[in-house]
């Protein structure tokens, strides 16, 4: 699946998010709510991710593969890195615990990239 479409959103003084990320495929499949964050070892991409019943996250949507994770991952990073700076401070409409998910999803991804890679 080709992606058509890029935009992110930045974000400021939410620590280490940096921004909001949406991506369409082919045209006609759209993913809101991706998340540029500051890691240890960089920036990366978290999914969009719910809250369970029991407290911790689940992606709602996510890549079966480590190729598509990293090819999602590099445009996404791409587009914000050429747009940082340029691009206006705005806030997507995201849901309400998006933000409070951030913290707690970002060790869970980069746990999970680090055990893909190996």
């Amino acid at each position: 699946m080709e992606i058509t479409e890029v935009k992110v959103y930045p974000v400021q003084d939410e620590g280490r998010l940096r921004a909001y990320a949406t991506i369409v495929f082919e045209n006609c499949f759209i993913v809101r709510d991706l998340k540029i964050i500051e890691g240890a070892k960089g920036l990366f991409v978290s999914m969009p991710s719910r809250r369970r019943k029991d407290g911790t996250f689940r992606d709602v949507v996510h890549p079966l593969n480590s190729g598509t994770r990293e090819t999602i991952e590099r445009i996404i990073i791409e587009e914000f890195e050429r747009n940082e700076g340029e691009l206006a401070l705005s806030n997507p409409e995201v849901s309400d615990t998006a933000t409070a998910e951030v913290v707690e999803t970002a060790t869970e991804t980069e746990e999970i990239a680090t055990e893909e890679a190996l």
